[in-house]
């Protein structure tokens, strides 16, 4: 379905190229760092949506992510601590003519901002988030994050990390998110089509992009950045397209008829007809939640990428509208007050 079908957000009236979309500020990250390499991937895509630069913002909360909005030719605010996606909730039920995104990292997604990136996804909000996952606390220099590794040795956990991390993809598939998928910072190609289809999905859309902190957490990503290394380790998810992978595609995810758990498997002639079939577009999130717990947390062995899930809810932000349309009918436009107010109410007089 074309972005244009979903969308009210005004046209640019002349194409517009990379170019347009880079501002005038110094990008300031460290050498290296995989932002850059997010950055240009969004810049070069924003052309594709066809609108026009006044019409798209991008709202970031604290981090070295969240420097986003200045390097980028848009409106945009850089806003506080954690509260970006409520920020942005506001600005896109309010102005349904912008297409709105959510620039977010790790630790200010997923630790005191927890809370409102999960009622965005429940809400289904018209916003696209990117979550740059490091594993790490880059601004703060390298302390621990929410996504870290159990076990994990840094400034803020000299004997290691006790705490469990977070799976941000499963974290969204709980929360009934209508759109999750994940994405690497060094593979553009495949960034790209993650943004695209997140950009055509009506409804709140996350994407987890795994990021290199060159600085604190330099090689986290190494088993998927290494061509040799990612045969084994990178599983592609394409929707109506059997799950396979490895060197020859050798390798394949099956349901265990026993436990219903998912596994992997070397497919035979006798198996191959077993391997699943990738259904991004099913009502029912296991399968999909199922997909999210193969990676292993400490090597990210087997790390599914791809979109996850991406299924049809009413979308918060028209909901809303009708509602107001409606209160508008029936009571007239000086009328909304007296209807939230509703019948319990009374008047206080001074004596």
């Amino acid at each position: 379905m074309p972005v244009e079908a979903l969308s009210p957000v005004p046209k640019a009236d002349v194409p517009l190229s990379a170019r347009d979309f880079k501002s005038d500020q110094e990008v300031r990250w460290c050498p290296g760092c995989g932002d850059y390499a997010i950055l240009a991937a969004v810049q070069g895509f924003m052309p594709e949506l066809g609108l026009a630069r006044e019409n798209i913002v991008f709202v970031s909360g604290i981090g070295c992510s969240s420097r986003f909005p200045y390097y980028m030719n848009t409106y945009g605010m850089h806003s506080i601590h954690g509260r970006a996606p409520a920020i942005a909730t506001g600005l896109a039920t309010s102005r349904r003519d912008l297409s709105v995104w959510v620039v977010t990292g790790d630790g200010d997604a997923l630790s005191i901002g927890g809370n409102h990136l999960i009622q965005a996804l429940r809400r289904n909000v018209n916003l696209k988030i990117l979550l740059f996952n490091n594993r790490i606390y880059g601004l703060t220099k390298g302390q621990y994050s929410p996504t870290s590794e159990v076990g994990k040795i840094t400034k803020s956990t000299p004997m290691g990390s006790l705490d469990a991390p977070f799976n941000p993809v499963s974290l969204a598939i709980g929360a009934e998110a209508s759109f999750v998928a994940r994405t690497v910072d060094s593979d553009r190609a495949h960034l790209t089509e993650v943004l695209r289809q997140a950009a055509a999905h009506p409804g709140t859309a996350l994407v987890e992009i795994y990021q290199n902190c060159n600085i604190f957490n330099d090689g986290a990503f190494d088993a998927l950045r290494d061509r040799r290394r990612a045969e084994d380790a990178v599983i592609r998810l394409e929707h109506g397209r059997r799950i396979r992978f490895g060197a020859d595609r050798a390798q394949g995810v099956v349901r265990d008829p026993g436990t219903g758990d998912l596994r992997v498997v070397t497919v035979t002639p006798d198996n191959e007809a077993q391997v699943l079939v990738h259904d991004a577009h099913g009502t029912n999130p296991t399968a999909a939640f199922a997909l999210s717990r193969l990676t292993d947390p400490d090597t990210l062995h087997r790390t599914p990428i791809g979109v996850f899930r991406s299924v049809a809810r009413p979308v918060y932000d028209a909901l809303m509208s009708e509602q107001l349309e409606t209160a508008v009918e029936r009571h007239g436009k000086g009328g909304l007050a007296a209807l939230l107010a509703g019948t319990d109410t009374w008047t206080v007089e001074s004596p």
